[in-house]
């Protein structure tokens, strides 16, 4: 587990390499400048919530994945992802729901 110092510097480390994994090199990043912000990130949704809701942005079908998208948009990537994963349980339910219907008849 990291120490808290070292939290905004494993969400960098995770960032770019989801970055890297997708695009075949590595994002130019300001570490220094970066760090503050993905504190703020960490303050504000937590580290874990960080490092799912990264996960997240790189599973959404975009053009590009800049950091700066990330950090200005988390807050509302965060509720958009929970709204998502609300739609996926209600549906796997009414899909449960339903089989069971069809197979009661």
């Amino acid at each position: 587990m990291a120490s808290k110092n070292q939290e905004p510097y494993v969400l960098l480390w995770q960032f770019e390499k989801c970055y890297e994994e997708r695009y075949g090199k590595k994002p130019m990043l300001n570490k220094f400048r970066d760090k503050m912000a993905m504190q703020d990130v960490i303050d504000t949704i937590g580290f874990d919530r960080a490092q799912a809701l990264i996960n997240y942005y790189f599973s959404l079908n975009r053009d590009s994945h800049k950091l700066s998208f990330f950090l200005f948009n988390f807050d509302k990537m965060n509720v958009a992802e929970k709204e998502h994963a609300k739609d996926r349980q209600n549906i796997k339910r009414l899909m449960q729901e339903t089989k069971r219907m069809v197979e009661e008849e």
